[in-house]
């Protein structure tokens, strides 16, 4: 999620002495002297790319001296976010308990996720003092279900591979771990980091492209926003490269980019550690141009991990989690949440700039994704999952995982458990909730639209209603004691959240013991006439059997038992976010 523009971090060239002879000068070269002239700027271009790759082995040879690469364990509880391998080939998959409904479309659910590299993810110690990464860091594999009809019955077929961005295909090349971690840590270790990952490989760190797959245009992408998309082919799975919208976009991309309604073009912004800190980019229906593109003039570098969109406006959240180098440098952390600082909401014109900006001073809170936000009346209503503290916060980052594992093995169904549990972790719950800004007024309303019942993330909806009033939400509820125990979120249930009276109802689709899901995403039913008319699909993971399934759930019928559920070749990890990709055409390559 932090992202930097290695183009700007720490830059070096080396120079030549040799300028360009003018276009006067160069007629007037007789062809020997020419000859001779390019002889010697060929042996000055080897003395530089020698001088270079000199440079960059002692760089090498002094990180391998100095660094220890250290694999970070996996507690038991831990065990499904570890990585897997590669898939040889696509399997064809017929282990199916229930019946796909005849009127599901054909197409590809599809997640992105993190898949480490070399066995896991590492730490690094010095006598700089140590780095680690995070639970959201490592390579980006994507997995992909295919739903295709023959012969009138259903072909289901499972894929997955690694997304090979640059920096995988260098590390692969290496064939060991050779990026040191550069976001959590000691603050003299980091800033070192960043110093030799750039010197040795053109930027501070990966590009991990393991957040989201969106569609633009009937192409499909692979994102994270510390880098641009890389394009995918949807039916094979290849990385087939960076997309820079024809070059007119060279800085990080929104994991979350958003489709205008009505227009089909597609709003991103991107986040940087320098400035400026935050630009906004939108992009033809087309995919091929940057129509526009403006900085928002941020004071500080936000990390907004998602955005709005309505009819008219964009939705900008501008929170006290933020990434600050300065900081780092003073002793502090890169990757800060202060509640102390203050945080309000911009709502500004499709192609405006950031005088054209209305600011509304809120509640200071932790926001990482918006469930949807429209226009009514003179407001503009905002949903989103808000909670009080940031998981990506270093506050949490010294607890004694072990301790926690024996712990809450130990009370593990006792409500002793449950309430201390709840009580260390209250201020990471994360709740539906809603702000309504007055653009005419300037005043703002918020409210916290669920209970503290359960904490929800990874918000979905009908996506015909993005930027659109809507009825309806979906998002993934998060199993308090099981992530409690393993440190790491973990979703234990689905919920549906009803907005139609001035009281929001929640329903429940409860799964398994031990089974949690990931990547969950609404499909809407071809021709459907209500808002909730379609299936949620998912992957989950049976921790006590050590298997993935994929459920299909009826959204009318929220509470019942999936209508079918499709067995796996294989583990898939946890992750993150899932998209569907209803295809026109049959997937005839399966």
């Amino acid at each position: 999620m932090v992202a930097f523009a290695s183009s700007k971090i720490g830059n070096y060239a080396i120079s030549s002495s040799l300028q360009r002879p003018s276009a006067t000068k160069f007629s007037s070269f007789k062809q020997p002297i020419l000859l001779k002239d390019l002889q010697q700027l060929a042996v000055r271009l080897d003395i530089s790319k020698a001088i270079k790759n000199a440079s960059v082995k002692l760089v090498d040879a002094f990180v391998d001296f100095m660094f220890e690469f250290v694999d970070q364990p996996l507690l038991p509880s831990q065990s499904n976010f570890g990585p897997i391998d590669e898939l040889k080939e696509a399997v064809n998959v017929s282990n199916i308990e229930g019946q796909i409904p005849d009127d599901f479309p054909e197409g590809v659910y599809i997640r992105n996720g993190p898949n480490p590299l070399f066995g896991g993810l590492k730490s690094t110690a010095s006598i700089f003092g140590k780095t680690g990464h995070i639970w959201i860091e490592g390579e980006g594999m994507l997995h992909a279900i295919y739903f295709n009809i023959k012969e009138s019955k259903w072909s289901i077929v499972y894929d997955n591979r690694h997304v090979e961005s640059e920096t995988y295909l260098l590390e692969k090349k290496r064939n060991k771990p050779s990026f040191l971690p550069a976001i959590d840590g000691d603050s003299p270790a980091i800033l070192l980091a960043c110093l030799l990952n750039q010197l040795r490989f053109g930027k501070v760190n990966k590009y991990l492209s393991n957040t989201n797959v969106f569609e633009h245009s009937g192409k499909f992408y692979s994102i994270s926003e510390n880098h641009i998309p890389q394009e995918i082919d949807i039916f094979t799975l290849q990385t087939l490269g960076n997309w820079d919208v024809n070059g007119a976009w060279s800085r990080p991309f929104s994991s979350h980019p958003k489709k205008a309604p009505g227009s089909g073009e597609l709003v991103t912004v991107g986040v940087d550690a320098i400035k400026p800190f935050v630009e906004l980019g939108v992009i033809s229906a087309d995919g091929k141009r940057l129509v526009h593109k403006t900085d928002l003039k941020f004071k500080r570098c936000t990390l907004c991990h998602d955005f709005g969109v309505t009819e008219n406006y964009n939705v900008l959240l501008d929170f006290p989690l933020t990434i600050d180098i300065q900081r780092l440098i003073r002793g502090g952390p890169l990757v800060k949440f202060d509640k102390e600082e203050y945080a309000r909401i911009g709502v500004m014109p499709r192609y405006g700039n950031a005088d054209s900006i209305c600011w509304f001073d809120v509640d200071p809170c932790c926001t990482f994704h918006i469930l949807n936000c429209f226009e009514q009346g003179d407001e503009v209503i905002v949903r989103g999952f808000r909670s009080l503290e940031s998981i990506l916060s270093s506050s949490k980052s010294d607890i004694d995982m072990e301790k926690c594992e024996w712990v809450a093995g130990r009370l593990r169904n006792m409500k002793e458990a449950v309430d201390k549990i709840l009580g260390e972790y209250e201020s990471l719950t994360c709740r539906c909730y809603e702000w309504r800004l007055n653009m005419k007024t300037g005043n703002v309303e918020e409210r916290n639209l669920t209970g503290t019942q359960f904490s929800m993330e990874f918000p979905m909806i009908n996506a015909h209603y993005l930027g659109l009033p809507n009825y309806y939400g979906y998002t993934q509820v998060v199993h308090v004691a099981a992530s409690s125990a393993s440190g790491m979120p973990k979703f234990g249930a689905l919920a549906k959240l009803h907005f139609e009276g001035p009281n929001t109802e929640v329903e429940y689709h409860k799964f398994e013991e031990k089974t949690f899901c990931t990547g969950a995403t609404f499909i809407c039913k071809e021709g459907n006439v209500e808002e909730d008319d379609g299936w949620i699909i998912t992957f989950v993971h049976h921790e006590d059997t050590h298997t993935s399934q994929v459920y299909i759930i009826d959204a009318k019928n929220f509470s019942d038992k999936p209508v079918a559920k499709i067995t796996l070749p294989c583990r898939v990890p946890y992750g993150f976010h899932g998209a569907f990709m209803p295809m026109p055409i049959s997937l005839t390559s399966f």
